[in-house]
């Protein structure tokens, strides 16, 4: 590992991204990811890699799908409404099983909203982000040195899979500034050798056999559109063991877990502290991957013993919350601490959620 470098969120997910391999990126300007173009316009030329200002988000989200299709590591961003007009082309991705990371810098909405951090995004990122009932594995950084580790790892499940895979990050995130320690970066020879492997890429025949990269059975009517969609359900059933992925903090002798993810989890994880101090038995489960949601970190608590369980989050109405409650099932009390619009989640709003639910002690 490199030497740790002061870096701004934004920068720090696009170079964890060119380290990674990336060598396409095509994207437009949006507050709060500006960043995020801006350097890869500068970093792109240095390492033989393109980077492209569509005249559109529609268009540059088309674009990615493109450099994909042809077995290059792609990567495109924006925020939130952005994100809704890349929709369209990231079923596409899906549909034609493409390999792509996409990242979301939420802003307040809906519509234009806000250019503040909000966490808003939650249900389009895991329920329905694009048309088809289609699913995205999505990360969910709390720190700028997750947000490095995961963009990278956002790569090789992206490969993996061969499905497009979604950053879910938060203004807060991609404008504040940490350092971090950036990993090695990929030899070409090794960004060659995944290229390589990709032997489905549209490169040219070759006297080989003719490569179609098109979303759903297309020309082939051997393929059953019906056919795909199980293939996939088969894939996104596999996750809810293979990919769920979580933090569990001061859990064992929790009466009480408050629950969030991203930055929010970030400040509860401070709000867990002081209330341990002032002798609350709180703890703090944390999904590092939304989706799929980790109900198994859930599953494992003590319900005899729990008071209550605090979801903590920067959205209202709540979205997060609707998916612990499903896995909750009405065994303890769930409350909310919620802010939206661009308005920072409070430490001291979620330390007050925490000591009404938690009641007498």
């Amino acid at each position: 590992m490199a030497e740790k470098v002061f870096m701004k969120g934004c920068e720090a997910v696009a170079e964890a991204a060119v380290r990674a391999g990336c060598r396409f990126f095509a994207g437009y300007p949006i507050t709060p990811q500006n960043d995020v173009p801006e350097y890869f316009a500068r970093r792109m030329p240095q390492v033989g890699g393109v980077f492209i200002q569509g005249e559109s988000e529609v268009a540059s989200a088309n674009m990615a799908y493109g450099a994909a299709a042809a077995g290059v590591r792609s990567m495109t961003s924006s925020s939130s409404c952005g994100i809704s007009l890349k929709s369209e082309a990231i079923s596409f991705m899906a549909g034609a099983s493409l390999p792509v990371v996409i990242a979301n810098f939420q802003r307040g909405g809906p519509g234009i909203g806000s250019i503040q951090p909000a966490q808003q995004d939650y249900n389009q990122a895991t329920k329905a982000s694009g048309n088809g009932g289609f699913r995205m594995l999505v990360l969910a950084p709390s720190s700028l040195q997750e947000a490095v580790d995961l963009t990278w790892r956002a790569f090789d499940l992206a490969d993996k899979y061969r499905h497009p895979v979604l950053l879910l990050l938060d203004g807060f995130t991609g404008t504040m500034m940490e350092p971090v320690r950036l990993p090695e970066p990929m030899t070409e020879e090794a960004i060659r050798d995944v290229r390589a492997a990709k032997t489905w890429a549209a490169v040219g025949k070759k006297g080989g056999p003719q490569h179609k990269i098109i979303c759903g059975p297309g020309l082939d009517s051997r393929i059953k559109q019906e056919d795909l969609n199980r293939r996939d359900a088969k894939m996104y059933e596999q996750w809810k063991t293979s990919e769920a992925e979580w933090e569990a903090y001061m859990t064992e002798d929790a009466e009480m877990i408050i629950t969030a993810y991203g930055i929010s989890a970030r400040i509860a994880k401070s709000a867990v502290g002081v209330l341990r101090k002032e002798g609350y038995k709180v703890g703090l489960i944390r999904p590092v991957k939304v989706y799929p949601f980790p109900g198994q970190a859930y599953e494992v608590l003590d319900f005899g013993k729990l008071r209550g369980v605090l979801c903590a989050e920067m959205a209202i109405p709540a979205q997060f919350t609707e998916d612990v409650k499903n896995v909750i099932r009405g065994r303890a009390k769930i409350g909310t601490a919620l802010s939206s619009g661009g308005e920072i989640l409070d430490r001291d709003t979620i330390i007050t959620a925490a000591r009404e639910l938690y009641g007498e002690r």
